[in-house]
């Protein structure tokens, strides 16, 4: 199974050419650059590097979410005309799961990306295994659920966070290696061996919380989403 992989949901650009659990090449960016930009690129010179053709995919591996609403709409869009053109599977992969699967640690794993205003989008992992639902929701609630945890493991977004952890959970580790704590395509790959594929044309991101524009507009407009799920489209 030959398995290209990719990631634009943060900062950081990560994209991995596979071969079944075979790491062919992978190209990380960590530097603020338009993903629009720098990700086709990225991916045509890993394939030509590798020697693979388009034709020799059989798959294509995407971080789904949650994170940077731009980055997840260039990410899952390529995935998307990438697999729609190539005829290949397209699967989906959370963001918070590849960034715990990187940390290389035994016990309960917190992922956090941060969602700004003392926010985090949070996934809590245990082998790898997601131990309750991914969630948008403020930091100071994540570290009250956590209050009785013997020892929990930080991972991803948590340089801004390092205090306020500490001061609620001095019991708290933190994935110190960089590298550890960046979203890793290779990971991605390895992960969506477990999941299925996606229908293509019905695939979106998982965004975790509506857009600030979204929520501004539900602000002054009622609304009942039991009896319209389209009525975003109003607007």
């Amino acid at each position: 199974m030959k398995r290209l992989a990719f990631d634009t949901s943060s900062q950081t650009l990560s994209v991995a050419l596979t071969e079944d659990t075979t790491l062919l090449g992978k190209i990380d960016l960590n530097i603020k650059k338009n993903h629009s930009i720098t990700l086709m690129p990225a991916i045509d010179f890993l394939m030509t590097n590798v020697g693979f053709a388009p034709s020799d995919l059989d798959s294509i591996a995407v971080a789904k979410g949650p994170g940077s609403y731009t980055g997840l709409r260039i990410a899952v869009t390529t995935a998307k005309t990438l697999a729609s053109t190539l005829g290949i599977e397209l699967i989906g992969v959370s963001s918070l799961a590849a960034i715990a699967a990187n940390a290389c640690v035994k016990g309960k794993v917190i992922a956090l990306i941060d969602a700004r205003r003392q926010n985090v989008y949070a996934g809590i992992y245990e082998d790898k295994q997601l131990v309750n639902q991914e969630r948008h929701l403020p930091l100071s609630q994540l570290l009250s659920e956590l209050s009785q945890e013997k020892t929990v493991h930080f991972t991803g977004e948590i340089d801004g966070f390092r205090e306020l952890i500490l001061a609620s959970l001095p019991q708290a580790k933190f994935i110190e290696n960089p590298e550890r704590r960046l979203p890793n395509a290779y990971q991605i790959a390895c992960l969506a061996s477990h999941e299925k594929a996606v229908e293509v044309d019905y695939f979106e991101p998982e965004y975790l919380k509506k857009v600030e524009a979204e929520e501004k507009w539900l602000e002054t407009h009622a609304h009942d989403e039991t009896t319209d799920a389209n009525y975003i489209q109003k607007i």
